[in-house]
């Protein structure tokens, strides 16, 4: 399963409770309320990183994530400490690995922070607190995505659609997943 594929899984129970996110038409989308200039680019490289654009739907900053990500910032105030400090964290580390804050880094350079954070159960112990905030940080932008317009697009969601029958699984899927209909 590709990163893609399982963080639209991981969203989906956004899509649950109706909730739609999108940025009004008119507002500018770069003057962020919460995050200075440096951390508002750090989101923008960080997001799209997580979820590049394919040949399915764009990119997470196509998506307003992080816009969205601003606006959760002043709507949840308790997310702002780590938010700013999961940040601080990414450009300290970057320094010490490679000389530069994060958004300075080259692509290759990003990625290898990222390999050492990303996966929790691999990581090394002296890096625990970017692995909670890039655990923090993934999940709040697939939430974006999923929640924006093009994520909706992009998992074919139909919303509450009237169902005249239900004719129960399809039993394609059913023999995909080994399940028998009684």
């Amino acid at each position: 399963m590709d990163r893609r594929t399982s963080l639209r899984l991981m969203a989906t129970a956004s899509l649950a409770s109706g909730v739609r996110f999108q940025m009004p038409d008119g507002v500018d989308r770069t003057e962020p309320a919460f995050f200075t200039e440096h951390e508002f680019e750090t989101v923008r490289v960080l997001v799209d990183l997580i979820l590049p654009a394919d040949g399915r739907s764009g990119s997470a900053t196509d998506a307003d994530v992080p816009e969205f990500m601003d606006f959760m910032m002043i709507d949840q105030p308790d997310l702002q400490l780590s938010m700013r400090g999961g940040l601080a964290w990414l450009d300290h580390h970057s320094r010490r690995r490679f000389g530069n804050t994060f958004v300075m880094l080259a692509d290759g350079d990003r990625r290898s922070i990222l390999d050492e954070i990303a996966w929790p159960d691999d990581a090394d112990p002296a890096v625990s607190q970017g692995v909670a905030f890039f655990t923090n940080f993934r999940d709040l932008t697939a939430t974006g995505f999923w929640s924006s317009r093009m994520g909706v697009e992009d998992l074919q969601y139909s919303g509450n659609v009237y169902v005249p029958e239900w004719k129960g699984c399809p039993e394609a899927v059913l023999r995909r997943l080994h399940v028998q209909q009684f």
